[in-house]
C-alpha cells in the first residue's frame, strides 16, 4: 500500500519507526525486535538508514522482512549526502522489484571529515530524481521548531515547500515535546500553501539519559512540566519508562482530540514501550 493512499482515510492511524543494526551480525535480534513491533498491527513501519548510507543493505533487508514476511507496509529511508545518482537508481529498483512502494527521502546527516559524493545537495533534488524515475510515494522530514541549519522559520518553510513542490507527498515531523508548538506549526505551514499531509513525530522518553541526545538532534525545546517529570522520576527505571509512556500518550490523547488522525512513533526499538502507549489509546484508534 502507498502510504499518500492510508492518508486520505479519516481513521486514526499510528505508524512505527525502527532502526537497524550497524553490523550484519546484529539482524537477526533486530529482526526480532521488529517482527514484535509488527505484531502490534502499525498501519506502516519506518525503517531508519545509518549516517552517510552506513545500513543502506541492512536497511533493505529489514524493510523487505517487515514487507514480505509480518505483511506490514514499510517506509525505508534513503538519504543522498553520500549518494551518486548511480547509487540511489540501484537502490530503488532493488525497493521497487520487492513489491516496497514507499520511500522516505532525506538529505542526511553531513559525515565527519565532510561530503564525499555531490549529486545531490539537498533533500529536494533526491525527491525529484525519484518522482521522475518512479510512482513510489515519497516521505520528507521536517522540524516544527525550526532545522537546526535554517536561519529562521522563513526560510525553513521556504526550504519545506520546495521539497514538497519537488514531489513529496507527506510529511512527518521531528519530536516534540509541546503540543501547541506542533499546532502553531501545521498553522504555518497550511499559510505557506503547503498542503500535503503532516504526521506529527511523538518520541516517549523512558530513561533520563534519552533527553539531552533527543534535544542536541531536533533542537526541540522541553516544557518545564516534562522537565520536573524527568527530574522527579529519571533515577528510577521502571517509573521513568511508565511516565514516559504515560506523558507521551497524553500527547497523542491531544493530537487526537484536536483534529490529527495520523500517529507516528519513533519507537527507540522497544516494542514494550510501543504497546504501552497502544494499549493506552486503543480506543482512540476505532
Amino acid at each position: 500500500m502507498k502510504i499518500r493512499e492510508l492518508l486520505n482515510d479519516s481513521r486514526v492511524t499510528f505508524s512505527i519507526e525502527v532502526f537497524p543494526p550497524k553490523k550484519v551480525s546484529g539482524f537477526e535480534t533486530v529482526k526480532q525486535t521488529v517482527e514484535k513491533i509488527a505484531e502490534l498491527s502499525p498501519d506502516f513501519i519506518s525503517v531508519t538508514y545509518g549516517a552517510g548510507g552506513t545500513t543502506a543493505g541492512i536497511t533493505m533487508e529489514l524493510a523487505d522482512t517487515i514487507q514480505n514476511s509480518s505483511h506490514v507496509p514499510v517506509l525505508p529511508h534513503l538519504t543522498c549526502v553520500t549518494a551518486s545518482k548511480s547509487d540511489v537508481e540501484h537502490i530503488l529498483e532493488e525497493y521497487e522489484a520487492r513489491g516496497i512502494q514507499n520511500i522516505m527521502a532525506l538529505r542526511g546527516d553531513i559525515p565527519e571529515g565532510g561530503r564525499t559524493a555531490h549529486d545531490f545537495e539537498h533533500a529536494d533534488d533526491l525527491i525529484r530524481f525519484i518522482k521522475e524515475r518512479t510512482d513510489l510515494c515519497i516521505g520528507g522530514a521536517c522540524y516544527p521548531e525550526v532545522h537546526p541549519e535554517s536561519p529562521n522559520s522563513r526560510e525553513d518553510l521556504k526550504y519545506l515547500k520546495q521539497k514538497v513542490d519537488a514531489g513529496c507527498d507527506f510529511l512527518t515531523t521531528q519530536m516534540f515535546f509541546d503540543n501547541a508548538v506542533f499546532y502553531n506549526f501545521l498553522r504555518r505551514v497550511r499559510e505557506a500553501g503547503i498542503t500535503v499531509p503532516v504526521i506529527p513525530g511523538i518520541m516517549p522518553i523512558t530513561e533520563a539519559r534519552q533527553l539531552g541526545r533527543s534535544v542536541q538532534l531536533s533542537g526541540t525545546q522541553v516544557p518545564e512540566r516534562f522537565k520536573a517529570i524527568v527530574d522527579h522520576f529519571g533515577d528510577d527505571p521502571d517509573a521513568m519508562k511508565q511516565a514516559g509512556i504515560i506523558y507521551a500518550s497524553e500527547q497523542i490523547i491531544d493530537l487526537i482530540a484536536n483534529g490529527i488522525t495520523h500517529i507516528h512513533l519513533y519507537s527507540m526499538n522497544k516494542p514494550e514501550v510501543a504497546a504501552g502507549i497502544l494499549n493506552n489509546i486503543s480506543a482512540l484508534r476505532k
